[in-house]
């Protein structure tokens, strides 16, 4: 098997990520039930928002490929700081998505990817990161918490299309 190549690039990328994207639909079997967008809804959103976070200065993807074909991706959007409860820095980093491809679990291209992203926020002087993770998914949580981030806040809802 060919070694995993990474590289931080932009928007330019941004069609290489849908595959990926989707892949996370799996967050239905471990989110609270809800109603989810179809594909082509969640993605043409997902990226708009996407080619807006990337369009922020300093905002970056990670891409992990293999033999040319992207096998994970992790979006980093930059905020500006300091937080209004925390104490940060004058900017932020949101990693907005961490995805690899089903087959590519757990090989590691998760942990190289936040290893990538964290030396390019190092390079850029940014110390203060967030990262969503939707209740129900455990595995997530204990990846993020072995690198040192930890839980600060829950998003509660309410949809309307639940009836």
């Amino acid at each position: 098997m060919s070694a995993i190549e990474l590289r931080i690039t932009g928007a330019e990328a941004l069609d290489l990520l849908e595959p990926l994207w989707l892949t996370l639909h799996h967050h239905m079997k471990v989110a609270a039930p809800a109603a989810f967008q179809d594909d082509a809804t969640s993605w043409a959103a997902r990226r708009a928002a996407y080619a807006r976070w990337l369009s922020e200065d300093g905002s970056f993807v990670v891409l992990a490929e293999r033999d040319g074909a992207a096998v994970g991706y992790a979006v980093v959007e930059m905020l500006p700081g300091p937080d209004d409860t925390w104490v940060t820095g004058a900017r932020m980093a949101e990693v907005q998505t961490l995805a690899v491809a089903p087959a590519e679990r757990g090989r590691g291209i998760g942990t190289m990817l936040l290893d990538a992203v964290d030396a390019r926020l190092a390079e850029l002087g940014i110390g203060d990161v967030f990262i969503a993770v939707l209740t129900g998914n455990a595995d997530a949580l204990r990846f993020y918490e072995r690198r040192g981030l930890r839980p600060v806040m829950t998003h509660l809802a309410r949809f309307a299309a639940e009836g």
